[in-house]
């Protein structure tokens, strides 16, 4: 029976929340399933259904100017700053996406900003900072039409037809009017009935300076200047049923023309920078969305706002764009903080005389920013907190989505923003939960730390109370950790008890105790007072932490120090004295954690304290007398959290070790072994440093939050690689087994395919020995075995390179040298040249190392060939000089042997 291979900590990356969007251009297919979106210099590609990343279309090293996609979503057209414009297919393999470039242009001198694709997904426009305007065809990649305007940034292009009724009006007759007065009836009606279907293909374009221009694609010309507005126009859209074009920019106006006469129907102020407009309902309602943040439906025949009035939110939310394709039941709004919103489009809105302000029924997060702290929330752990470097904490689902229902938008995916914890007015840099999961507590730089409960059954997200006091920013907060007795009211029904204390810690070098009130804070006003103020450090606190017994806390700081206090009295137990620069994080050890192994001997593991500093280290303390049981070196940078995983149970402490994670400056996650000191794993996803960690209480799944705006979800994985790596030990012992009873019946056929497939050399050699020594080899084979040959003769790339290898090492060997000839020269008359040359390996340096070994090959096999050519000069040194003895050597004939007595031969 095998050993069991010991145990080894492992984890992997099984979701990651990444951002998808930065700024830019925004962009949806007619099937309402791609999202495609502006990620820097790349573009991003999203379901908008399920929330799932498709695919990342790589950039030219220059930021994107604009992207958008075909109705169809056929192609995806990315331009750029570095002035080039590049086309992609897009072919659809079930659930994923696979994007080729079809071609790379030029299309104008200056940077594109602005692009439009016809409803048939074959003609493209692109509009430059220098006013020319170019139409493409997708499929061929030429210019169909070029317009040149005034030198004015070309803001807004739309592709329309105009409807059938209007297809004489007199803008399109105008030319023809002399050639028709010259032409009978009848004639004029051939001349009608042979007007081609592209006469009524309109581009509208709308640019900085406020004008519209209307060309025609027919004419290749201007057939009407709408010279209205007088800033730019951010948006056109036209509807057949109407027979009008509605227009709107940054004049805080709305213009609806008629397009028969291209004369203005209505104008209407909208007070608000207006960055998109269009048509829903058939043309019949108008919506708007601008700086004000809110999204306004407007009756297009009597320009009437119908929502009621909105108040103007706040600068962040303001919208900078929409996105709205017929059909759809939503409109999506891109707002300044990068997230996208969607709002349903409200049934009969045309019949109502006032429609309620729209709220969004889904948001998007383009990117999360910096994500300084996270949270596990709510007690089947469904939920988390994000701090995102904002003055909000987003909630995120963290559940895998709903297989059974089939919307056209889902509301339910891994990484969905559920709501928002609005309130502070600063940036938010702490963050805590409580046992329950449903109270969460914050720190700001606004100076406050305030409580919030959240209950998402009931769609409900309040602050419960605010805690105002500190002179500066509020660095860390901790709630109790200890659960309420069992079957008390506080442990049924959480939501309605709130936790009993707040601890907070400030930059201002203070701690605070706050009592949290049984009732919900009625207004801004109305004050709470600390139970008591300590001022705790001689600088900043950036980390607070309370035991499981909510007895005692622990503050960190940049004073190199940590103090354990007591929080009834608030009066210090201990100090830990020993980091060589500021500490960042701290935690209590769980309750249930065994006798642990220091370095100075064994502690009880309630009584230990975990740091982690400025100066690389992570250290393990004794509260028993306030010494560093152990330090944790591996980091190259700031260590900025740290947190213990979940003990193992007490039947399964012999084989699975004690672990914590620590997470650094350097963007790395490492896991220790607390009794060995011994780094576990090393966990790397992220591009920048890492300022969260989270551990679910029950996987013991590790959450990581970091600067570059990704939430990584690493899985633990030890158990199935302990159960992988016994299973492959035991194959491999089987095979082994298998081999060694093939070369015990000479079945070579099946001994030296087994040794290649183990990567056995010794026994690799020794087999082709056998073979190539053979004292009755078969007639006509290369190698002395025509099994063997077939084996050769029938490798994988990877086999073949293998064992090009492995004669490399031989052919080296003089000893050896002969056998690793014989199998070279059997590979190389089994093989054509360009196989050998071109063999599939794999890594980086696969073909450089192909081509080092061949070489090795030959060198090695050249210098066995010259040394062979001496020796056969050498011979025949050895010949003449026994032809020379022969002749003068005496003839034998005339000797004879006499033996004397002493057996002494003597010649006579």
């Amino acid at each position: 029976m095998a050993n069991k291979a010991p145990f080894k900590t492992t984890f992997e990356a099984s979701e990651v929340i990444r951002p998808i969007f930065t700024g830019g251009a925004v962009a949806l297919e007619d099937g309402a399933r791609i999202l495609a979106t502006t990620l820097g210099e790349d573009a991003v590609l999203t379901d908008i259904k399920t929330g799932k990343h498709i695919t990342t279309v790589e950039g030219d090293g220059e930021l994107i100017s604009t992207l958008t996609l075909t109705p169809s979503g056929s192609h995806l057209i990315i331009c750029s700053r570095s002035l080039s414009m590049r086309i992609y297919s897009l072919k659809k393999a079930g659930d994923s996406i696979e994007t080729q470039l079809v071609r790379t242009l030029k299309p104008h001198t200056t940077p594109v900003v602005v692009l439009a694709v016809d409803r048939t997904s074959t003609l493209l426009a692109t509009g430059g900072t220098d006013g020319s305007i170019k139409v493409w065809d997708i499929n061929g990649g030429y210019v169909t039409h070029t317009f040149r305007g005034p030198s004015v940034l070309v803001s807004a292009l739309h592709f329309f037809e105009l409807a059938a009724g209007t297809a004489h009006n007199p803008e399109i007759d105008a030319s023809k009017d002399k050639k028709k007065r010259r032409k009978s009836k009848g004639a004029a009606e051939d001349d009608r009935d042979e007007t081609p279907s592209t006469a009524r293909f309109r581009l509208a374009s709308g640019s900085q300076d406020g004008k519209v221009r209307i060309w025609d694609l027919h004419k290749r010309s201007v057939v009407a200047n709408l010279d209205s507005h007088v800033s730019d126009v951010q948006g056109l859209d036209y509807s057949a049923a109407e027979n009008t074009l509605v227009t709107a920019g940054r004049d805080k106006t709305i213009r609806w023309w008629d397009t028969k006469s291209w004369k203005v129907r209505r104008v209407v102020p909208s007070f608000e920078l207006i960055e998109a407009v269009g048509f829903i309902e058939d043309g019949k309602v108008t919506y708007t969305a601008g700086s004000n943040g809110c999204l306004r439906w407007w009756a297009t025949d009597t320009g009437r706002e119908l929502t009621r009035e909105q108040t103007p939110k706040p600068e962040t939310e303001a919208f900078v764009g929409a996105v709205y394709r017929p059909g759809f039941p939503f409109v999506v709004c891109v707002q300044v903080d990068h997230t996208l919103s969607l709002y349903e489009i409200p049934s009969e809105a045309f019949e109502l005389s006032q429609v309620p302000p729209p709220e969004p029924f889904r948001r998007i997060s383009g990117t999360h920013d910096d994500i300084i702290d996270l949270r596990y929330l709510l007690p089947d752990h469904s939920a988390m907190a994000l701090a995102t470097n904002s003055e909000d904490i987003r909630i995120v689902s963290v559940t895998e989505p709903n297989s059974g229902s089939k919307p056209l938008v889902s509301s339910e995916y891994f990484g969905q923003d559920i709501a928002l914890l609005k309130g502070h007015d600063d940036i938010i840099i702490s963050l805590d939960v409580d046992w329950s999961g449903y109270w969460v507590a914050t720190g700001a730089k606004d100076n406050t730390a305030k409580l919030w409960r959240v209950d998402p059954a009931n769609n409900s997200y309040t602050c419960w109370a605010t805690f105002p006091g500190h002179a500066e920013s509020v660095g860390a907060v901790a709630l109790p950790r200890s659960k309420p007795a069992e079957g008390s009211k506080a442990y049924t029904d959480p939501l309605s008890y709130p936790p009993p204390f707040l601890i907070t810690g400030s930059s201002d070098q203070t701690i605070k105790r706050w009592e949290v009130p049984r009732q919900p804070q009625q207004g801004t006003k109305a004050g709470i007072r600390a139970m008591y103020t300590r001022k705790a450090h001689e600088k900043d606190i950036n980390a607070i932490d309370t035991n499981h017994s909510s007895r005692l806390f622990a503050s960190a700081s940049q004073d190199k120090t940590v103090k354990i206090w007591s929080i009834e009295e608030g009066e210090v137990q201990g100090i830990l004295r020993g980091h060589r620069r500021g500490v960042w994080s701290v935690n209590f050890a769980p309750p249930n954690t065994p006798v642990l192994q220091g370095e100075q001997g064994s502690v009880a593991g309630k009584g230990v304290v975990l740091t982690g500093s400025g100066d690389k280290t992570v250290k393990l303390w004794n509260l028993t007398d306030y010494t560093c049981l152990r330090t944790f070196e591996g980091h190259s940078n700031t260590v900025l959290k740290v947190v213990w995983l979940n003990i193992p149970p007490s039947e399964e402490r012999g084989k699975k070790p004690i672990l914590v994670a620590s997470a650094g400056g350097d963007g790395l996650v490492k896991v220790w072994d607390v009794n060995s000191g011994e780094n576990e794993c090393t966990l790397d996803n992220h591009e920048d440093r890492v300022w969260a960690l989270a551990v679910h209480p029950e996987t013991n799944m590790i959450v990581s939050g970091s600067g570059d705006s990704t939430v990584t979800f690493w899985k633990d994985t030890s158990s199935e690689t302990q159960i992988a790596t016994n299973e492959a030990a035991l194959k491999r012992i089987e095979q082994e087994q298998e081999l060694e009873n093939y070369e015990y019946v000479g079945a070579y056929r099946e001994a030296i395919t087994m040794a290649l497939q183990l990567n056995h050399p010794r026994k690799l050699q020794s087999l082709f020995e056998r073979v190539v020594s053979s004292k009755t080899p078969d007639p006509g084979s290369l190698s002395g075995l025509k099994a063997v040959d077939e084996v050769l003769a029938s490798l994988s790339d990877e086999q073949l390179f293998l064992l090009l290898l492995r004669l490399r090492d031989w052919n080296t060997n003089a000893r050896t040298a002969p056998m690793a000839q014989r199998i070279l020269w059997t590979l190389i008359k089994s093989y054509p040249a360009s196989r050998l040359s071109s063999l599939n390996v794999k890594g980086a340096r696969g073909q450089k190392s192909l081509g080092e070994v061949l070489n090795a090959l030959k060198v090695y096999t050249e210098r066995h060939y010259k040394r062979m050519e001496e020796l056969v000069e050498e011979s025949y040194l050895v010949e003449y000089t026994l032809q020379e003895m022969d002749s003068l050597a005496p003839s034998l004939s005339g000797m004879k042997l006499v033996e004397n007595g002493d057996l002494d031969v003597v010649m006579t």
